[in-house]
């Protein structure tokens, strides 16, 4: 299991506001079957790192589906062979390792 930060950027869109194309693109990813977690500058999806890059590829190309003729894409995979990751855990281990402020 893998986990993908990844952020589609069209370049051409004349809107100040990119919400709608990041609902679109958040349609894509409920239809995946992949879990996923949408964040204020991107979205962090889990599964086979296989599927990850498949996917990537259609978020990518949604904004040219849809007349755009310029897309920025960043992704970060995390891809562990060690053990099994799920979408949430490193955040819960970062915080379970932060002391207790002192009162």
């Amino acid at each position: 299991m893998a986990l993908m930060d990844i952020a589609v950027i069209p370049l051409d869109s004349k809107e100040g506001s990119l919400s709608g194309f990041v609902a679109g693109l958040q349609e894509l990813l409920g239809a995946s079957g992949c879990s996923y977690r949408l964040q204020d500058m991107g979205t962090t999806v889990e599964g086979p790192a296989h599927l990850l890059f498949e996917l990537a590829e259609k978020l990518h190309e949604y904004s040219f589906s849809n007349g755009g003729r310029r897309v920025y894409t960043v992704m970060k995979i995390d891809d562990r062979r060690d053990r099994t990751v799920r979408l949430g855990e490193k955040t819960a281990s970062v915080k379970a390792k932060i002391a207790p402020s002192a009162e």
